[in-house]
């Protein structure tokens, strides 16, 4: 098992825990009976539920992209680029500025290629831009699977 995913477990594990004991708080407090009790025991059993859909959402989404990025090294689509790094291990900002705007001439080139929304995805994380890169990647996983319309 690699690094990333033994540290995933462990985090799922870690947090079932916590949503055990937050659930179970939640159950005495329901039968403890009132409105106040009652109350507050529904709206602690809400949080457990909220959180554990996050987890499962959050796991999908890393379990598709990793079966999405084998399939690219499969097909020797997997990009071979080497930034420049700064100090902090990102990135340089320029380089990576560079590589998306080539990503991006990919995906305007070809919009519906599942890879291509993928390398942009990634040209985004190196760029910094966290949110879009997520997007992108959400974007590739549908085109893959066939859910865009």
């Amino acid at each position: 098992m690699t690094r990333a995913r033994t540290v995933v477990v462990a985090l799922v594990v870690l947090l079932a825990m916590y949503l055990t004991l937050v659930g179970y708080q939640a159950v005495l407090l329901i039968r403890a009976g009132g409105l106040i009790p009652v109350t507050l025991g529904l709206a602690i059993l809400v949080l457990p539920l909220i959180g554990a859909y996050v987890v499962w959402r959050e796991i999908q989404f890393g379990a598709a992209t990793t079966r999405l990025s084998s399939e690219l090294v499969g097909r020797g689509r997997w990009p071979t680029e080497e930034l420049p790094l700064r100090p902090s291990g990102r990135p340089e900002r320029l380089a990576a500025d560079a590589l998306f705007a080539e990503r991006q001439a990919e995906v305007d080139a070809a919009p519906a290629d599942w890879a291509a929304w993928y390398r942009l995805g990634m040209a985004y994380d190196d760029a910094g831009d966290r949110k879009r890169a997520r997007a992108a990647l959400r974007y590739a996983i549908a085109l893959h699977d066939g859910h865009t319309g």
